[in-house]
């Protein structure tokens, strides 16, 4: 046997297994500092979510939506609930429930088949005209002020000036409602 021979293929092995070890190491680390990084951007990340129409750009983060997007799903949400007639009222109330928070999903249910059935008793349609919608990032709401015509048999009964307010919460990657009601103070 030759052992120089077997020394040097010894050392070669070494070497080759040190090598590999570092190796080994340094896509250990890199696997470390990804995961550190991917741990860093969950929570903080923006998900890009489509209201009905788009007419502004926005952002959603982790439980919060930019002023912008309130204002698209207010003036969204304020159309299926105020601008409607005996035609439109029932395909209108079930858009509206599929953004409604699970919560209050069954009041708001009564209320609009409550309020579809009374149109249609007396024939009547509305039309909500909005002036200003005045969001609130803090508290994920806004306030829409306009103008709420109501016709019966086609003839005008009111023309008033209105304002409601409609709040959200951001859940499962969607922005649902959570109340729709009548505020005071609509020429404010």
């Amino acid at each position: 046997m030759d052992f120089d021979r077997l020394n040097g293929d010894l050392k070669e092995l070494r070497r080759r297994n040190r090598g590999l070890a570092a190796t080994i190491g340094a896509l250990a680390a890199g696997q470390l500092v990804a995961l550190a990084i991917i741990l860093n951007l969950l929570g903080s990340q923006r998900t890009l979510v489509v209201p009905p129409s788009i007419n502004k750009s926005f952002w959603v983060e982790r439980d919060k939506a930019s002023s912008e997007y309130l204002e698209q799903m207010g003036s969204f949400i304020a159309w299926l609930v105020l601008d409607v007639s005996p035609a439109s009222i029932d395909w209108k109330k079930d858009i509206l429930l599929g953004y409604v928070e699970p919560a209050q999903h069954g009041e708001l249910k009564t209320r609009q088949e409550l309020e579809a059935s009374r149109l249609k008793r007396i024939n009547a349609s509305t039309a909500f005209m909005p002036q200003q919608l005045v969001p609130s990032e803090e508290a994920q709401s806004v306030v829409v002020r306009g103008r709420l015509r109501t016709l019966v048999n086609g003839l005008e009964t009111a023309n008033d000036s209105k304002a409601y307010l409609l709040e959200f919460s951001y859940a499962g990657a969607r922005m649902h409602l959570k109340t729709f009601k009548e505020i005071p103070n609509a020429a404010s």
